[in-house]
């Protein structure tokens, strides 16, 4: 079971943003919050694994754990699962509420993004999006079985890993000034 995570999500944007969007990271010593990360990623570009790693290297030697709210940042900056995991020598968990749309994603990246054909790839090499816990993920460096543990010991209520509902929590305070769907 890996308990201290890190968890990484967007700051919304708009369809016509270009240029970098905010990246938030929480970090997580099984249910309590220990660290913010923030960074930036281009708007559908290929920087996100890069991103990732350097964030990676501020979270702690502590960390046993990295995971995505979906495989992508700020659009289609598809983030390479294998080398994240590679270069930060952790395993790496996307999670995702339901199981996406393949086909729909494939035509958007091969018709109307820059470099389409290789973020596909990046999908494909990622794995099938596999049931487990409630959720499904796309896991590099961890068996089905961790994956499900982790998820167990990280999630306070609902679905969601806490370090990821926070980081999506802080990511929609920061780029729209309040959280959730509703203002406080």
């Amino acid at each position: 079971m890996l308990v201290h995570a890190a968890g990484f999500d967007d700051a919304p944007f708009t369809p016509a943003q270009r240029g970098d969007v905010r990246v938030i990271g929480t970090v997580y010593a099984r249910q309590a919050l220990h660290a913010v990360l923030s960074g930036q990623v281009r708007r559908d570009g290929r920087n996100s694994t890069d991103e990732l790693t350097r964030l990676r290297a501020l979270a702690g030697e502590h960390l046993q754990l990295m995971l995505l709210q979906g495989i992508a940042l700020a659009g289609f900056n598809v983030v390479d699962i294998h080398r994240l995991s590679r270069q930060t020598g952790l395993p790496v968990l996307v999670v995702s509420r339901k199981a996406p749309d393949l086909a729909r994603i494939e035509a958007a990246l091969k018709g109307h993004v820059s470099g389409g054909r290789h973020k596909w790839r990046l999908i494909e090499a990622a794995g099938p999006m596999e049931a487990c816990a409630g959720v499904y993920v796309q896991r590099s460096g961890l068996s089905l079985e961790q994956a499900a543990a982790s998820l167990a010991a990280l999630t306070v209520q609902g679905r969601i890993p806490e370090p990821l509902r926070a980081a999506h929590l802080i990511a929609g305070g920061v780029g729209r000034g309040h959280s959730a769907g509703q203002r406080v």
